[in-house]
């Protein structure tokens, strides 16, 4: 049995009660690398097996769990944040599905929630916005045409972007083009939770809606 869990978005303590115990009583744990704190890891037991799999192929991760399940063995497969958001699980589950593995979904405290905390904000307020937009700048990975970031600006509600940190100045370019106003408040943040969080408060004209994460 594979479970994908969410780890949450960094500190230990911000995993699920049930994620915690899914680590507890994993035989296997394959986490991922730099993505997930590595104190979450101490929730395993010495006699279980971990995995990173940022010096692994999709490859040699099915062949890791196609062994383990043959043994019986209770597997764990880290993600950070929310394994629905971003988390590459999809072409893993479909692997699975292709060898009859039996796998389930244990949902984790994604960085968006936890990026929302740390700046003491609301996405939804009342007269100023009812929506959260959770997004990313195109890059390497297209986009859909009505998924543009000017697009998605035009709705002026609150937007959550992710996997963008090195294209920061497009991002405002996008934003201001698409009619976000230029004081427009939003937060840069980096590794919220963790011991070495950065948030920075700041208007969209200074380098939004509510959060950015990059």
């Amino acid at each position: 049995m594979v479970h994908f869990v969410g780890a949450g978005s960094g500190a230990k303590d911000l995993i699920t009660v049930r994620g915690m115990n899914l680590l507890k009583n994993a035989d296997v744990i394959i986490y991922a690398g730099s993505l997930v704190n590595p104190e979450l890891l101490e929730y395993a037991e010495d006699s279980c097996e971990i995995y990173n799999s940022a010096y692994m192929t999709l490859e040699e991760i099915i062949d890791v769990i196609k062994t383990a399940d043959s043994e019986n063995k209770d597997i764990v497969r880290l993600h950070t944040g929310d394994s629905s958001i971003y988390g590459a699980i999809r072409e893993q589950i479909e692997q699975l599905n292709s060898y009859d593995i039996s796998w389930d979904i244990c949902p984790g405290v994604s960085s968006f929630l936890a990026a929302a905390a740390a700046a003491g904000c609301e996405y939804t307020v009342p007269g100023i916005s009812q929506s959260l937009i959770i997004t990313r700048m195109e890059g390497r990975t297209p986009v859909p045409e009505k998924e543009k970031m000017r697009e998605l600006a035009g709705h002026n509600t609150s937007m959550a972007v992710f996997l963008s940190s090195g294209l920061t100045k497009e991002l405002q370019d996008e934003l201001l083009t698409g009619g976000y106003s230029e004081d427009t408040p939003c937060a840069i943040c980096y590794k919220v939770s963790w011991p070495d969080e950065k948030l920075s408060l700041i208007h969209i004209s200074e380098p939004t809606r509510r959060v950015v994460i990059s």
